[in-house]
């Protein structure tokens, strides 16, 4: 079985992602499992907490060993979407050491504009890039790839940018990839009526406005303190096939 670990902060498109990856016939995926963790060790007031709670556990253990249950026949690959802020210092990374382990980019300002419609606190976009470096540095001292991907790539060439991906993943790129069915999926999670209506009805990839978002000055400085982590990420992008 290969498990592949998909880190991304929110507001990127970590959920078209997932869509992707679900249409391959040979993938099973999970979404944000660590999400119940998170909730219950913080207490924040998120839209659908209490059926987060309900529906995801609650120990960073149990969550780490329900990777390695089997998968239904003819499935060979697990995807698991990982929201990085999720994800508290103190736990180890070392089970990612069995994974094959890449991160999600995006241009903090567009994650700032669209995270705050729908949530005040902006600070789990600082936090995800600065757990996404974490990670990107654990991997590397253990001499592990962890192959970045930005989502201004993938949006602007799909199919280079998930060739690209595929390859680094040692994986098998496929055209089923690049489009699904519109609508819920049985493995979307509970939170999903008040965060994914964009992807519900989507069908593929979409490209973005190309003006980059105005943003006020608190704003503006959220997305200063993400540019180190940022930038030094990108610098290291994987480049389309």
């Amino acid at each position: 079985m290969i498990r592949i670990a998909m880190w991304s902060g929110p507001r990127n498109i970590s959920t078209t992602m997932m869509r992707s990856f679900e249409n391959r016939p040979d993938t099973v995926v999970i979404d944000e499992p660590f999400y119940g963790c998170y909730l219950a060790e913080t207490g924040a007031d998120h839209p659908y907490r209490e059926e987060t709670l309900a529906a995801r556990a609650s120990r960073w253990e149990d969550v780490i060993e329900s990777f390695k249950a089997p998968l239904p026949p003819g499935r060979s690959i697990l995807f698991e979407k990982h929201i990085a802020y999720h994800y508290p210092d103190k736990e180890p990374l070392d089970w990612l050491l069995d994974h094959r382990t890449f991160l999600l980019i995006r241009d903090p300002k567009r994650m700032l504009a669209s995270f705050s419609k729908k949530y005040e606190d902006v600070a789990p976009v600082i936090d995800s890039y600065r757990v996404e470096r974490r990670i990107h540095e654990f991997l590397k001292a253990h001499g592990r790839p962890c192959p970045v991907v930005d989502a201004a790539d993938v949006l602007a060439n799909p199919k280079g940018a998930l060739g690209a991906l595929c390859e680094a993943l040692k994986i098998p790129f496929t055209e089923k990839m690049l489009s699904w069915p519109a609508g819920a999926r049985e493995t979307d999670g509970p939170w999903a009526p008040h965060w994914y209506d964009a992807v519900r009805a989507s069908t593929g990839f979409r490209a973005p406005p190309e003006t980059a978002p105005a943003l006020d000055r608190d704003l503006a400085r959220s997305a200063e303190a993400c540019m180190p982590d940022y930038e030094f990420l990108h610098s290291l992008r994987l480049k389309a096939n």
